[in-house]
């Protein structure tokens, strides 16, 4: 399945449009990492924790958003938009949203 942020395909004609699909994961970072992170904010540097859990959440989104295109009959997903928000007491969690249009080309 072909996925892209941009409304066209270029060199490929939407044939049919089949709907909003959306995909949500909302992922906790444990008490461990959120430690060992808030070290490396005040030291500097990259979280390579947060980095990891945000890759998967997004990750798992998209393959959700994917399937859900699939099952509409689509090949092809335009206008992907990607959330990311931070929920829950404290914004323990991460939570990432990710919309398209599925289409047939």
């Amino acid at each position: 399945m072909l996925l892209t942020t941009t409304p066209t395909v270029e060199g490929r004609k939407i044939l049919e449009y089949k709907g909003v699909v959306t995909g949500e994961t909302i992922i906790g970072a444990n008490v461990l990492k959120d430690f060992f992170a808030g070290i490396r904010d005040v030291i500097g540097g990259r979280s390579n924790a947060y980095e990891k859990v945000l890759r998967e959440a997004k990750d798992t989104s998209l393959h959700e958003m994917q399937e859900r295109a699939e099952a509409l009959g689509a090949n092809a997903i335009v206008g992907i938009d990607i959330d990311y928000e931070t929920i829950g007491q404290s914004g323990s969690m991460l939570m990432v949203a990710v919309s398209g249009t599925a289409v047939l080309i």
